[in-house]
């Protein structure tokens, strides 16, 4: 069994470190687990994803524990959203002090205080020196929905384009522009304006679409991602943000840029596009800019914020307690865990680059700070295999390692920003251990 020795627990900030790991005592899932996920299987919906057989109990900064005792090493941080870590001690007591506070009113009938705190603590970290705006909401999909919404009765225009292996949400807004896996999509009565291109490739968007299906004086918004999550964790060439930024001035398209698994720090920038010197006219966030509670931000230029008043509200949306966990996440973000994610994304891109280099199952690392994507191939023909990534990731769970897919047959690497270097360390071990098994 590998684990992490006391001394190199990644925080000293409270009591409630749960102990080494990886640390697997019985088979998995557990009897404990087995019970639970029996349970689940007789009152859950067939529309969620298909789930590795784990049962959480709690869970402390990058450690998970199970209902029979085991503990992993969580390298997926409940999809990018725990950017501090499980339960940092700082968020739950900023969310437990606001419990005793003001746990709701509704943000688009009232003001309380913490909300113009965060919202004005996101318009001083999101890049441009134009006023900006915010429109808070619960959730990423939220998010994508009301830019959807703004990008409509800012320009008068009713099309947009959006990439291909996008995912931007599974509401039936976000849903026109998600373009990641037929599953999310069959079936829906998707809008006709919006157009996918493949990601990445400009002139493919100009060629085929706006100078054929789609004619440029009819295009609201470009929605894009930085660095493509769900869809593989792509990272595109360097020229790709600046021409699209260049292509939507010359025509009057809202550039947004779709934050919400690549934000906050977590390629050790607060935004991914900082990568590529480029300002959106709308940023959207969610996942890890509140560890966990649920809040998703729409942080636009102020002139492109120009709707009355009315169209967009949610009761909901900016709730007291989330807001809390936000302002406190942003502190440590800031404080600390961003320049970790810098430092420690270019020790997991050469060491995955190390271990793709000695097999013939895995190929293209890439990735900024801790935000990270490996493919699994089939080693006879170098083609994707996603029952390969399927038997590796099983496999590193039995050994005490949390690892989700992306992708056609991609594996994320995104820990908590508050994963240490012995952590990680371990972590690729046992990732190694997992390769080997299935090689």
């Amino acid at each position: 069994m590998l684990g992490i020795k006391p001394q190199d627990r990644p925080d000293r900030e409270g009591a409630r470190w749960i102990g080494p790991a990886p640390w697997i005592q019985t088979a998995l899932p557990g009897p404990d687990a087995a019970v639970v996920i029996d349970r689940d299987r007789r009152v859950s919906s067939h529309s969620y994803s298909e789930a590795l057989p784990l049962v959480v109990r709690r869970g402390h900064g990058s450690v998970l524990e199970d209902v029979d005792g085991n503990r992993f090493l969580d390298f997926g941080a409940g999809t990018a959203v725990c950017a501090t870590g499980h339960c940092h001690p700082r968020v739950a007591a900023a969310a437990e002090a606001q419990l005793h506070s003001l746990i709701h009113i509704p943000g688009h009938d009232f003001h309380y205080p913490i909300a113009t705190e965060v919202m004005e603590r996101l318009v001083s970290i999101t890049p441009g020196t134009e006023p900006k705006r915010v429109l808070l909401t619960n959730s990423g999909a939220e998010a994508v929905e009301a830019a959807i919404k703004l990008a409509w009765h800012h320009t008068g225009r009713k099309g947009i384009i959006a990439f291909r292996g996008a995912d931007h949400g599974r509401t039936m807004g976000a849903l026109t522009v998600t373009c990641s896996k037929v599953e999310q999509w069959e079936g829906a009565p998707l809008q006709s304006v919006v157009e996918h291109v493949p990601f990445g490739d400009v002139e493919a968007l100009e060629t085929h679409v706006l100078r054929g299906k789609l004619p440029t004086k009819d295009v609201a918004a470009i929605f894009v991602e930085a660095i493509q999550g769900e869809g593989g964790y792509n990272v595109p060439a360097p020229e790709f943000l600046p021409r699209l930024r260049s292509l939507c001035d010359e025509h009057g398209i809202l550039l947004i840029c779709d934050e919400i698994q690549s934000g906050v720090g977590r390629t050790g920038k607060w935004f991914a596009f900082e990568h590529f010197g480029v300002v959106p006219d709308v940023v959207l966030l969610a996942k890890g800019i509140a560890s966990g509670m649920p809040l998703g931000a729409v942080v636009s230029k102020a002139a492109v914020t120009d709707w009355p008043n009315g169209p967009q509200r949610s009761t909901f949306a900016g709730s007291p307690v989330s807001c809390a966990a936000a302002l406190a996440t942003l502190d440590l973000v800031e404080s600390g865990y961003m320049a970790n994610a810098a430092r420690l994304g270019v020790i997991l891109k050469d060491a995955l680059t190390d271990i793709a280099g000695k097999t013939k199952v895995l190929s293209n690392v890439r990735g900024l700070g801790l935000m990270c994507g490996v493919d699994t191939i089939n080693r006879k023909t170098g083609k994707a295999d996603v029952r390969l990534r399927r038997r590796l990731l099983y496999s590193c769970f039995e050994r005490g390692l949390l690892l989700l897919p992306c992708g056609e047959s991609g594996i994320r690497f995104c820990p908590p920003m508050c994963i240490n270097e012995a952590q990680l360390d371990v972590g690729l071990k046992v990732f190694t251990e997992g390769v080997a098994t299935v090689t």
